[in-house]
């Protein structure tokens, strides 16, 4: 006979399901359910009759309690009271909670889950957070304020729902919206010009170059220039693009002659150095030089003088400001000189042999001895010029290299 051993070995469940109850069992389930309703709504309309206030109750008939909350309009969320801890151990250090002298801890900006299983892997219960838009005015603020608006979708200024996404839109819609929008700015996909051979020849529109029909709509659009792709790559010397700084440099143009799209039309790009700058400005080389050889300059050689001519202004008035500076340099050097000799700079006279004499220039007067410059490495300054300076009084030298 074996001796029992502790604990008893368990015995192994029933895996037979249960039967369904039988029609008799269930009926007496629904008999008693609907007898306790209706001794429920009786007592109800007792309590109403009475004037006692009715609990509020979910539509199973439960009252609302700790455990169990009602679905409002706020949906089925925890309410904020429900997760709050009103009471923390004195052992848990917490810097974001304020001991109190009961032992406890308050913690009025305390998101923290309550349930202890959640604490590994949720650090805040979202579900009680507000969105305050970090105190900021939004377009949802006040959508009619054109100062808060970033442009309209289709180009207009000051529109109020200006280029974010609406609220009755998914992200996917979105981003279908903003690339219909881009195509239909380069005129590429469904939205490019169809081309059929029934149109008539006289106004079709074609190459100005090799006379095909397949033509750049956007630069014909923007330059009004009818040119392929392949003879914009095959001459570059007439349908490059030139920026605004090259437009200013090279073919002297002012600001407002290039802000102005009836004389020079230009295209706008985004910048590729920040996002935040301003659009590109783009130029067609063929117009830029037509206007700036024939309008404004007269010819190229014009060009060139006026831009030897303006070279040279600006190399005399570097020389000039570098002159000015020299000679601020020499009667500084001078006024020292004089003061020395009149023994009114650094102390005013210098023992030797027992006698005294007045200072004079390039005398140490510290250690009453005859100042030998300590001349350093040859630099460039700022005007071009190679300089040498003095380690101990900081007199500068220029020197020529050849």
């Amino acid at each position: 006979m074996e001796r029992p051993s502790s604990p008893p070995p368990r015995r192994a469940a029933s895996t037979q399901p249960r039967s369904p109850p039988t029609p008799e069992v269930a009926r007496r389930i629904e008999e008693s359910r609907l007898r306790a309703k209706a001794i429920r709504d009786r007592r109800e309309a007792e309590e109403r009759a009475a004037g006692v206030p009715s609990q509020a109750r979910t539509t199973s008939g439960l009252v609302a309690t700790d455990d169990i909350q009602l679905a409002g309009p706020a949906g089925r969320k925890r309410p904020y009271t429900s997760i709050t801890r009103a009471k923390v151990p004195e052992t848990s250090r917490d810097a974001r909670t304020t001991p109190t002298k009961e032992g406890g801890a308050t913690a009025p900006g305390d998101l923290r889950p309550l349930s202890r299983k959640f604490t590994k892997y949720v650090d805040y219960n979202f579900s009680a957070m507000t969105d305050t838009k970090g105190g900021f005015l939004s377009t949802e603020d006040d959508p009619w304020n054109k100062s808060m608006s970033t442009g309209a979708p289709n180009g207009q200024p000051g529109a109020p729902d200006g280029e974010q996404k609406p609220a009755h839109m998914t992200a996917d819609e979105w981003e279908r919206l903003q690339l219909l929008r881009k195509l239909q700015r380069n005129k590429a996909g469904p939205f490019e010009p169809g081309l059929s051979v029934l149109a008539d020849e006289k106004t079709r529109k074609k190459c100005r170059e090799c006379k095909s029909i397949e033509i750049d709509f956007v630069w014909e659009e923007v330059f009004g220039c009818a040119v392929c792709n392949k003879c914009k790559e095959k001459f570059p010397e007439k349908y490059s693009l030139l920026t605004k700084t090259e437009c200013k440099e090279d073919y002297l143009l002012t600001e407002p002659e290039l802000k102005d799209p009836e004389l020079l039309p230009h295209l706008s790009k985004p910048n590729p150095h920040k996002s935040h700058w301003h659009d590109m400005m783009l130029f067609l080389r063929y117009q830029v030089e037509d206007y700036a050889f024939t309008e404004k300059w007269g010819s190229a050689e014009a060009l060139d003088t006026e831009f030897e001519k303006r070279e040279s202004d600006k190399k005399r008035r570097k020389e000039a400001k570098f002159k000015e500076k020299l000679l601020d340099l020499k009667r500084k050097t001078r006024t020292d000189a004089f003061r020395r000799n009149t023994g009114k700079l650094g102390g005013g006279t210098t023992e030797e042999g027992g006698k005294t004499k007045a200072a004079k220039f390039g005398d140490n007067i510290a250690r009453n001895e005859k100042h030998v410059h300590e001349w350093g490495r040859t630099v460039e300054n700022e005007e071009g010029m190679t300089v040498k300076t003095c380690l101990s009084c900081g007199m500068e030298v220029e020197e020529l290299e050849f």
